[in-house]
């Protein structure tokens, strides 16, 4: 049997519980090493927040397995195991908020800025559209096959496309926009993009078909 013994370094006054970090205990835990400028033992942690070192353990091996602790090796100084040492992960906090709607508006707002923005928008959506067919299978398929694989990579972004055939000319309509704030406020650039999506698609697959016009809601 090994016995855990405190190192050297002490953890300074606790602050705030940190975001991302569940709060209760298991923040208290991250806060506590985020605070200390050197790896702490699970007994510097239990003693510092006056808790069982089974407890710490529990909430040691979440954050670790969150990506927002890691284990440091500790040099031996006697007989038997030393002790298991862990620091905060030093880096951006994984767990920490995200704000993808205001880079969306940044890079959106720049677009629109463009001296021709349709022309931009739907290139930047064609490019998309290439992208998402690079792992389809290579030979040219029908029209009805291309009309399929665009109704595939419309329901993966996420805009619920209902096809239509009628007269031997399809449409689809897309019941969903997985853009729609940004749509509702920059519809002069994420329609072209939806629209240079679905002719990215088709030209990607060398169908024998093309988008002719995007209908905005």
């Amino acid at each position: 049997m090994t016995r855990e013994t405190a190192s050297a370094a002490t953890p300074s006054s606790s602050r705030a519980t940190p975001a991302g970090a569940g709060g209760g205990r298991r923040g208290e835990v991250l806060a506590v090493l985020r605070d200390s400028r050197d790896a702490l033992s699970i007994l510097d942690i239990a003693a510092h927040l006056q808790l069982h070192p089974n407890t710490v353990r529990f909430h040691l091996e979440a954050l670790v397995e969150a990506g927002q602790a890691e284990r440091v090796d500790s040099p031996r100084t006697g007989p038997g195991r030393p002790p298991q040492m862990f620091r905060a992960h030093r880096g951006m906090d994984p767990a920490g908020p995200r704000n993808y709607r205001l880079l969306a508006d940044i890079l959106t707002a720049q677009l629109a800025s463009d001296p021709d923005p349709l022309d931009r928008a739907e290139e930047a959506g064609r490019s998309w559209g290439r992208t998402l067919t690079r792992d389809m299978d290579a030979e040219a398929p029908t029209a009805e096959q291309a009309v399929s694989d665009l109704v595939r990579v419309l329901d993966e972004v996420g805009f619920d496309p209902e096809p239509d055939i009628d007269s031997g000319r399809t449409r689809i309509r897309l019941r969903h926009c997985p853009f729609l704030d940004l749509a509702e406020t920059r519809a002069s650039v994420v329609c072209p993009i939806h629209l240079g999506l679905m002719q990215g698609v088709l030209e990607g697959r060398a169908a024998p078909l093309a988008v002719e016009r995007l209908e905005a809601f």
